[in-house]
């Protein structure tokens, strides 16, 4: 029973639904179109993954204050997982992008070509592969949900301990 009750588990896990589902609405403010697909997708406005672990490291903040070791854990692996969510993970997307360009024309050349034009719908489909291209994040995205994580840990302990 003491995982029901785990203020930090369930800060971080809210975090993460919180996040995932503004983003519709942010995305619609912005684009005027709404996507139900960001509820399940990586990257956008703002990241799940940052507010997960600042969620995560406020609630141990609260918990067991800022001057404990699980503190020191949870803080340094949410600057771990930041810094990888606007860095490595972006780059992917990015080359995820160009090598989504490089299929396409690859594609086209094929197309121009008697073998290409002698083949079923079916299988020039099979052969069309596009890799995923938003997979991390801007630094803004980042920025913004670290704040939604810590605010959204300061609400939930708030709730929880109204007099």
């Amino acid at each position: 029973m003491d995982l029901l009750l785990n203020f930090p588990l369930w800060a971080a896990f809210s975090a993460i639904f919180f996040a995932q589902l503004i983003k519709v609405p942010i995305h619609y403010l912005v684009t005027r179109k709404t996507d139900w697909s960001l509820l399940t997708s990586t990257g956008g406005m703002p990241s799940s993954h940052s507010a997960a672990v600042t969620a995560l490291a406020t609630a141990v903040a609260l918990d067991t204050g800022l001057g404990s070791t699980p503190f020191a854990i949870t803080a340094i692996f949410a600057m771990i997982v930041m810094y990888d969510a606007k860095g490595i993970r972006r780059q992917a997307g990015e080359q995820a992008a160009v090598l989504n360009r490089l299929s396409a024309d690859f594609q086209k050349m094929l197309e121009e070509t008697k073998v290409w034009r002698n083949k079923s719908q079916t299988q020039k489909e099979k052969e069309i592969i596009n890799l995923k291209e938003l997979l991390g994040h801007k630094p803004i995205e980042v920025f913004f949900g670290g704040l939604t994580g810590i605010i959204w840990a300061l609400v939930l302990d708030y709730m929880i301990n109204i007099p």
